[in-house]
Order: structure tokens, then sequence, then C-alpha cells
């Protein structure tokens, strides 16, 4: 009795599966590509809220991604303050739109530059 077997190999050589398009490529240190859909449609509130109690270190990137997509106000370290609105939060940064004074732009910043915020 001679029976033919095709092995593993040769089976999945010539069955290769599915082939899936490629995926568009990703911007550098993984952060998502962001649409303008994400943008706030609307400005953000029309007053500064005091500040809270600064931190001495950098901001806890789960204490941030709270305020993911909310009206966020960012004090940093070198003076600046705005408002923001966050997308993204990684390890270390964080990713989202802040307000010019006209219109959103996209923006991303180092946790460690934070100094203190507030969300809405």
């Amino acid at each position: 009795m001679d029976i033919n077997y095709m092995d593993f190999y040769s089976y999945s050589t010539r069955f290769p599966g599915p082939q899936l398009p490629p995926s568009p490529p990703r911007p550098p240190g993984g952060l998502p590509t962001p649409s303008p859909q994400q943008a706030p449609t609307s400005p953000p509130p029309a007053f500064i809220p005091a500040q809270q109690t600064a931190t001495p270190f950098a901001v806890d990137p789960g204490a941030i991604s709270l305020c993911l997509f909310r009206n966020t106000f960012i004090w940093l370290r070198n003076g600046s303050s705005f408002w923001y609105f966050p997308i993204f939060v990684g390890p270390r940064s964080v990713a989202g739109f802040r307000w010019n004074g006209r219109f959103w732009t996209i923006f991303g910043v180092d946790t460690r530059q934070i100094v203190s915020f507030t969300c809405f």
C-alpha cells in the first residue's frame, strides 16, 4: 500500500494563507496618527483656571490619562500655560491638541515638563 503524505512544510508553502495588505506607516515612537476627527470641534472654555499645587517631579501618566479627550489646562516648567486636549498618554509623553488662541494645533509634550494640570 503506497500512500503519499504531504508534509506540513510543503502544504504551507503551497497554501500560504490569506495575504493581508501592509499596514500604513506609523510615526516614530509608536504614537497614533492623529486624525482631524479627534480634534475638538469648539474652542476651550474662555477662562483660565487657578493653578493647583505644583508637583516637584514628573506628572504621573496615570493621573493625566484621566483627562483624555477633555479640555485640560496645562502649566509647563518653562512658564508656558495653555488649553490642551490630550488624545494619547504614553509612559513619558502626552499627545493631543493645543489651543493657540484661534484654533487647535497638534502638540506633544514630555510629562517631565508639566508642572501641573487640571481638566474639565
